[in-house]
């Protein structure tokens, strides 16, 4: 995501029937059987209510599209309700948060949250020889992630996906880790890496039915038109030749295609207009497979004229009709809000997420006849939205994720993957930063990104020390040429604490950066780190964790720390 300010002037109801005809038939079946066998007509009564209301989940199998909807393969409508993770287009080379915290952890929140399907962004840097992770903490946590690759990594999130109910959309965010692209090439990456490695991916995930579909490009945006018959800019015809060649290799995907900036003079958000479908459709080999992507955003990303229209918000479904929501008003095709989002600071993009929530229909009412969408995003490390996360990669914004309830849609049945057990979660979570430099943009170029290059290994070498009340001991989890990451498990002793600092020397050289779960700080070679205000309180021989990066000339001895407790 980075969406771009634009200028801008300003009948399935007999499906539901028939549904409700054959489960009441159901109720009615169910209730003569028990009577056969002396059950009371209350018990009976009782168990026909539940029949009535346990469906079989959605979800099942590959999807596919009829007219506005997306169908599962028994047919039955399905919402995408979900939340964006980034991190694999980033050259951290995998999903952010899991310097501090499990990834299964991670993707059983999502679940327990009512989330049912992440959008996983990635550049085409993952499918070069030996691109590696280089940001995961392996110390008590993601420790079956060590030593794989990003597509490995990759394997794993979508393997785990699959076994708790989760659907995955893998998303062609970058061309590079360096940056977005107006168009779906560049000089550096052609039209036929970006095909050749869309079928690798496909070809990767085919039977696994939890990867449901590809978005195929992000946010494409002037000079990129739609239906002006240019091949080198015409988003539309190139959006059938990736799509084409995705469905060549498995035909059962979802072909996620996102709108342009521009159309006919009219702009809007990178990816939201989608004014030219309705006259110019994606047409693929495969029918039914196409849904429309368009993405939306509030003013902490950009302003926009019709945030400052007197009429604001009764104009804003106008707005959103005129560019996306035709498609799925006049039954053209699903349509799905790939990315929306905001900080929430401003009363206008309260309101702004409001009404939009409203327009997208809610599932009580409509089911799986509505608008899918996933949020931007999931990382509370996107520059102009945050996340459902808070800063510590563990706390949920409440407020922003009560936004969505309505529009929240059930889970589905797991899809015979498994991904194993959980290794744990850190009780220390990050604040998202990490050495290097944000772009201060929710693309996920975010302070998550790392210098140097990872040497692919942990250190298990371990310093420790009892002081006054406590124990603390540093785990050096990795070190690349220039560089490192390190956790801190501080443990109390016999004793509750109220709070406790950590301080230890350096050997020589080395530079903490940046830190999250503590207040770190360093003069000449000593560092002291303070508990935060939610972590300072330990049971007696409770224990939690802080993490740190630093920068480093080269391989060093794990100092020896002191703790003492308050």
């Amino acid at each position: 995501m980075v969406p771009h300010p634009g200028s801008s002037t300003s009948p399935h109801r007999s499906t539901r029937l028939l549904r409700a005809v054959l489960a009441a038939a159901l109720a009615a079946a169910l209730m003569a059987a028990l009577a056969l066998l002396g059950q009371s007509p209350a018990t009976a009564a009782a168990a026909s209510t539940r029949a009535a209301a346990a469906p079989a989940a959605a979800g099942s199998g590959y999807w596919h599209t009829s007219g506005r909807q997306i169908l599962d393969a028994d047919n039955q409508p399905v919402r995408i309700a979900g939340v964006n993770w980034f991190g694999f287009e980033t050259a951290n080379y995998t999903p952010h948060g899991l310097w501090s915290r499990d990834y299964k952890s991670m993707m059983d929140q999502m679940k327990s949250l009512g989330y049912n399907t992440i959008r996983l962004p990635y550049s085409d840097d993952i499918f070069k020889p030996g691109t590696t992770p280089n940001s995961i903490n392996f110390y008590n946590m993601n420790q079956d992630l060590e030593g794989l690759t990003s597509l490995q990594v990759m394997d794993r999130i979508v393997d785990y996906a699959g076994s708790i109910g989760l659907r995955v959309i893998l998303d062609r965010h970058r061309p590079d880790a360096g940056g977005q692209s107006a168009l779906w090439y560049t000089a550096s990456v052609p039209e036929s890496t970006w095909i050749t490695d869309l079928k690798a991916l496909a070809t990767r995930y085919q039977g696994n039915t939890a990867v449901v579909g590809i978005d195929l490009h992000n946010e494409p945006h002037d000079p990129a038109c739609w239906g002006c018959g240019d091949t080198s800019i015409d988003w539309r015809l190139a959006a059938e030749r990736a799509g084409d060649a995705v469905l060549g290799v498995n035909p059962n995907l979802l072909i996620f295609v996102e709108g342009i900036q521009t159309y006919n003079g009219v702009s809007g958000w990178w990816g939201g207009n989608l004014m030219g479908a309705g006259q110019y459709p994606v047409e693929l080999n495969v029918a039914n497979r196409v849904v429309y992507s368009a993405h939306d955003y509030a003013t902490s990303v950009a302003q926009q004229t019709w945030f400052t229209d007197p009429t604001f918000p009764a104009n804003m479904p106008g707005i959103w009709d005129k560019y996306w929501g035709y498609l799925f008003k006049q039954n053209i095709a699903p349509v799905w809000v790939g990315e929306f989002g905001t900080t929430l600071q401003s009363t206008t993009d309260q309101t702004w997420l409001k009404a939009l929530v409203d327009y997208m229909r809610p599932t009580a009412t409509y089911g799986g006849d509505s608008f899918s969408w996933t949020f931007w995003s999931w990382n509370p490390d996107s520059g102009d939205t945050g996340g459902i996360l808070k800063d510590d990669w563990q706390t949920v914004d409440t407020v922003k994720d009560g936004y969505l309830a309505s529009i929240k849609a059930p889970g589905f049945g797991g899809t015979g993957t498994t991904g194993g057990t959980s290794s744990g979660t850190s009780s220390g979570t990050s604040s998202g930063t990490t050495s290097g430099a944000s772009s201060g943009t929710s693309s996920g170029t975010s302070s998550g990104t790392t210098s140097g290059t990872s040497s692919g290994t942990s250190s298990g070498t371990t310093g420790g020390t009892t002081g006054g009340g406590c124990t603390a001991s540093i785990h050096l989890d990795n070190q690349w040429d220039a560089g490192f990451t390190a956790t801190v498990t501080v443990t109390a002793g016999s004793t509750a604490t109220t709070g406790w600092t950590v301080s230890w020397a350096w050997p020589g050289g080395q530079q903490e950066t940046s830190a999250w779960s503590a207040d770190v700080s360093q003069s000449g070679s000593t560092v002291t780190a303070r508990n935060l205000s939610y972590n300072g309180a330990l049971a007696d021989s409770g224990s939690t964790t802080f993490g740190l990066q630093g920068t480093s000339s080269g391989a060093f001895t794990v100092p020896t720390p002191t703790c003492t407790a308050s």
